[in-house]
């Protein structure tokens, strides 16, 4: 019996790694943070890790099929946005008007805008505020609307992100 259950446990610990790795995703899992940090293994996956605890991605994506975690259907990937942009909002909104930061560069990672034009996208952010958040009262569905207009018309973003992924809504 002793043979057995030590067979068996050797067989899960081996094939655990490999099925998280044939997913797409590394040890941290699916989530937020397997979009931002990648599969790549080391500290990576401890902000990967630290990403998905810290917005509840993880949970999220296992529980609708988002995040790196299932089907990415159009439509899954817009509501995501959706509730990224409501969820952190106020810190969204202070990082478009300084046109940097953590929550910014995830949103441009939403939008499947490649690392190198984060930057681009914080500056467009700034630099088009004022369309973007009309008034106090500009609520995060509005604030997208806006802003996947304002992509739409960036000679750089328009065709590095990947904008008409929200146009099913």
């Amino acid at each position: 019996m002793k043979k057995i259950s030590l067979v068996l446990t050797l067989f899960l610990l081996y094939s655990i790694p490999m099925t998280v790795f044939a997913a797409g995703y590394g040890a941290a899992g699916c989530g937020l943070g397997s979009l931002v940090f990648g599969s790549k293994s080391g500290p990576r996956q401890i902000l990967a890790a630290t990403t998905n605890g810290t917005f509840g991605s993880q949970t999220f994506g296992i529980t609708f099929g988002t995040s790196n975690c299932g089907d990415h259907g159009l439509v899954n990937l817009s509501k995501e946005r959706e509730i990224f942009a409501h969820m952190n909002y106020t810190g969204l909104v202070k990082e478009m008007a300084q046109g940097e930061g953590e929550i910014l560069h995830t949103l441009a990672s939403l939008y499947q805008c490649p690392k190198d034009s984060h930057q681009t996208f914080g500056s467009m952010t700034q630099e088009k505020f004022e369309h973007l958040v009309v008034n106090d009262q500009t609520t995060s569905t509005e604030l997208l609307s806006q802003l996947e207009n304002e992509l739409t018309q960036h000679p750089k973003l328009a065709s590095s992100c990947n904008i008409k992924l929200s146009a099913l809504n």
